[in-house]
């Protein structure tokens, strides 16, 4: 069983948006209802069901708010013959979660973004999933950079932003595997067809939720 204690509260709040996402579309349903709707059981302690943390609610709501630009953004760096809707769910939650941190949340850095999309797609459906996700979203990465150059910094041989303290703090904040030094540009997707879709991402309302002193990313 997964540690979660040894995560930040913000990586927890990113998992369980992935979580909801996923069954937003599993369901056909709005993510955003999904949320309330978990709110309004955690109210009552007899239901033991976690409380959704605000960084969890501001992911969904993004997200659910700018889906088509987002989908529009990770669409465009798939290998041509790929679409979207050809990829496991749990793949394009993850996606859709690290893709809404890197073009409208600011304070989060992109390689946190990157780092912490990873280490999900391990966890959810094996390494296969790791390479062509972080190819993605260091496209998206590049791509928003060169249109908004306070953040356009130079990057080493593997997709990662050189700052001094973004590389300390996706030290700090994650635990890659090793699958950080992957080279975004050298790397192939993986076929759809052979990464495992999970039937269900992780219970949520079993998730470890945050508590006080804990990192935030």
């Amino acid at each position: 069983m997964p540690d979660y204690k040894r995560h930040g509260a913000r990586y927890r709040a990113r998992r369980r948006a992935v979580d909801i996402l996923f069954e937003a579309e599993t369901r056909d349903v709005d993510p955003v209802a999904i949320v309330e709707d978990r709110a309004a059981l955690a109210g009552d302690p007899t239901n033991a069901v976690a409380p959704v943390a605000d960084y969890t609610r501001e992911i969904i709501a993004g997200a659910a708010a700018a889906l088509d630009e987002i989908d529009n953004a990770i669409e465009r760096f798939l290998s041509d013959n790929w679409e979207l809707n050809r990829i496991p769910a749990v793949d394009r939650a993850i996606l859709r979660v690290a893709t809404w941190e890197i073009l409208y949340n600011d304070e989060v850095e992109p390689p946190i973004s990157i780092a912490n999309a990873m280490e999900m797609s391990t966890e959810y459906a094996g390494d296969n999933a790791s390479p062509y996700i972080h190819a993605v979203l260091d496209d998206i990465i590049q791509a928003h950079a060169s249109n908004a150059p306070e953040i356009a910094q130079a990057t080493d041989e593997f997709g990662q932003f050189t700052d001094t303290a973004e590389a300390a703090a996706v030290t700090e904040n994650t635990d890659l595997a090793g699958t950080s030094l992957i080279d975004a540009n050298a790397v192939e997707p993986a076929v759809p067809s052979e990464v495992e879709e999970p039937s269900t991402p992780a219970e949520t309302s079993k998730e470890q939720q945050p508590t006080d002193g804990q990192s935030n990313d």
